[in-house]
């Protein structure tokens, strides 16, 4: 039943690339009998069916006889050589578990949905995987394995949703992005480590997130027998090298990380997203024909200077077969830097700026022509002050199915109502006030972790500053919020967790 229910809505609402997907996989891509359920995720060989047991098992079988297949009625075309059979890790004795269909669903060869509550530790599922022998039994090979884990190790993408369902007729922007083959987030970074930070007065000029070291913020005097305080570089170290773990030792972010020294007259470089970004052919619903390389022209001359040449070199030498130079603007005074003014929709093609000394409207229209986007949405954005929101970064982020918004901060009803009807036709919008926006919870970014689940990356101030509401919604489209304290970088250098990483597609 569950199968002709789901292939008549795949039918009534699938695309049909979608369709021609799963007509690859075994007949029935959901079977439900009296002994379980059945899941075959791909005519790959190798990869295992699911099976979802109705009578609960309390641990792995040694031995599972492969005639309980067919006496409860597995409609493949044949007897398959692995099954996984899922278990709940940590349901109570008396808890009655979802249909396996309400959990995992195939949406294609090597693409499967997974409901986004599937990440939290107490809904954690565990597989134990068998081969079938000779001698018709299935024998068990690995015990207790997360399903999440299972899959990245059979090279499944897993596409995290908040409903199943409409991941598998193709409703989605993370099944869309799927059945395209487009990523919204990377598992790859260029970040640079401050260690020549120093407050930029040439950037302090617009950036009002910034704030001079000589105040308040600076550690009180010395008592005696007292070490004395961190310099500000250190202490922005110190936080930094917390961050970085963070990313790479905890979401399993894989960092290209770079330094600085004094000489090279860069005391912002720890934010080189502002300066180049990266895109994968096939991006922007397949306007971006090429893997291309972007640099951008930057407003500030010790911001210029970041564009160093061994970094360029380095990024050059990745391989990307288009390189699009527009720093050559800055001698005209027109100024867009990267993806700090750049917010981009790459699933939909969609890029969202908020116009500023630094982002220039011309520019944004070349940009969005020349890397072959769909559509630009520009508006006016302020902070509580009145002030000119200088990066479209602190007050905006995208991920797949969800974004963050200051819609407040959007003063023009027209230029307002335009953008939530824009984010709101392919995203769950989180709105957030002006006042967290100042605790820059705009300023987040979505990245794969290293399970290949997308997560939201951000500062423990942006972190404490959402609402415990929010970050329900959040985590409906994330596998989970990594945070680090960056507080002297945020109060001095005016930039969080998201200024800090350059993606690399």
């Amino acid at each position: 039943m569950l199968q002709r229910a789901g292939k008549r809505l795949l039918q009534a609402a699938g695309p049909p690339g979608l369709l021609r997907q799963l007509s690859s996989l075994p007949e029935k891509a959901i079977h439900d009998t009296g002994f379980g359920e059945f899941v075959p995720l791909s005519d790959k060989a190798g990869v295992p069916v699911l099976v979802r047991l109705h009578e609960r098992p309390w641990g792995a079988l040694a031995r599972l006889p492969a005639s309980k297949l067919t006496e409860a009625g597995y409609a493949g075309n044949q007897l398959p050589s692995h099954v996984a059979v899922v278990r709940d890790a940590f349901g109570a004795h008396d808890d009655s578990h979802r249909a396996l269909a309400q959990e995992v669903a195939a949406l294609g060869p090597d693409k499967v949905a997974v409901a986004s509550d599937l990440t939290h530790p107490h809904n954690r599922l565990i597989v134990d995987d068998y081969e079938l022998a000779e001698d018709g039994q299935y024998r068990l090979r690995t015990v207790g394995t997360d399903l999440l884990r299972f899959f990245k190790q059979h090279d499944m993408h897993t596409i995290l949703v908040p409903e199943v369902a409409a991941a598998a007729a193709g409703t989605s922007t993370s099944a869309k992005a799927a059945h395209r083959g487009i990523k919204q987030s990377t598992n790859e970074v260029l970040m640079v480590a401050p260690t020549a930070f120093v407050f930029n007065d040439q950037a302090a000029q617009d950036n009002t997130f910034m704030n001079s070291a000589v105040n308040s913020f600076d550690p009180p005097g010395v008592a005696a027998g007292q070490p004395p305080p961190l310099s500000v570089t250190k202490r922005v170290l110190r936080e930094f090298a917390g961050l970085h773990h963070e990313l790479t030792e905890v979401a399993g972010v894989k960092v290209n990380l770079f330094q600085h020294s004094l000489s090279h007259g860069t005391p912002d470089a720890v934010f080189p997203n502002n300066w180049f970004s990266t895109h994968p052919a096939g991006e922007a619903a397949g306007g971006v024909k090429h893997d291309t390389l972007v640099f951008y022209p930057m407003k500030c001359p010790n911001r210029q200077a970041e564009r160093r040449e061994d970094i360029k070199e380095v990024l050059q030498h990745w391989g990307y077969g288009r390189t699009l130079d527009m720093s050559p603007f800055e001698a005209e005074g027109h100024y867009f830097e990267g993806t700090g003014v750049l917010v981009i929709d790459r699933i939909n093609g969609v890029a969202y700026v908020a116009l500023s000394e630094r982002a220039d409207r011309g520019l944004a229209e070349r940009w969005v022509a020349q890397l072959g986007y769909n559509d630009l949405v520009t508006f006016t954005s302020s902070d509580a002050g009145g002030g000119t929101v200088y990066h479209t970064n602190v007050m905006m982020a995208i991920g797949t199915d969800v974004a963050v918004v200051c819609l407040e901060s959007v003063e023009d009803e027209g230029e307002r109502r335009n953008l939530q009807q824009k984010l709101g036709q392919t995203h769950t919008i989180v709105d957030i006030t002006r006042q967290q926006m100042a605790a820059l919870c705009g300023n987040v970014l979505e990245l794969e972790d290293g399970r290949g689940l997308p997560v939201l990356a951000m500062s423990t101030q942006a972190y404490n500053a959402f609402t415990e509401d929010q970050k329900r919604v959040l985590r409906r489209h994330v596998a989970a919020l990594h945070h680090a304290p960056i507080d002297t970088l945020e109060h001095i250098g005016g930039g969080g967790v998201r200024c800090t990483l350059a993606e690399i597609f």
